[in-house]
């Protein structure tokens, strides 16, 4: 068995993102210790997502957030693209349907393969 380190990553995915070079790291806990503050921030973070019940709305979202536990950066930002990816086309589908976005349109079509009409 070969052990490695796994850290929490929080993740910023924006709306456009393409695949896992459009993702940002925001920060990381280090340690068991420093979860409880980075948990916080993830939830700041999201907070301008929440419906007047508090329930998480993806439709609400100007970008996606995750938290993600890996070894490393570059496997949060895989990782966070992958998990994101359904909401991602979820929120875009909804400006398209609501807002007749034409940007939203075109990033479904180019790079989630999902076509839409107007």
């Amino acid at each position: 068995m070969i052990y490695s380190d796994k850290f929490y990553f929080i993740c910023r995915v924006p709306l456009s993102a393409e695949g896992a070079d459009d993702v940002e790291v925001i920060t990381k806990a280090d340690n068991t210790e420093d979860f409880p503050r980075v948990f916080k921030q993830y939830e700041d973070l999201r907070s301008h997502a929440f419906n007047k019940d508090g329930l998480f709305s993806v439709i609400r979202a100007d970008e996606i957030y995750a938290l993600i536990r890996t070894g490393n950066a570059k496997e949060a930002k895989l990782l966070a693209f992958e998990e994101s990816r359904a909401n991602l086309i979820t929120n875009l589908e909804h400006r398209v349907m609501q807002n007749k976005d034409k940007e939203a349109q075109a990033i479904l079509k180019n790079v989630h393969e999902v076509e839409m009409s107007l």
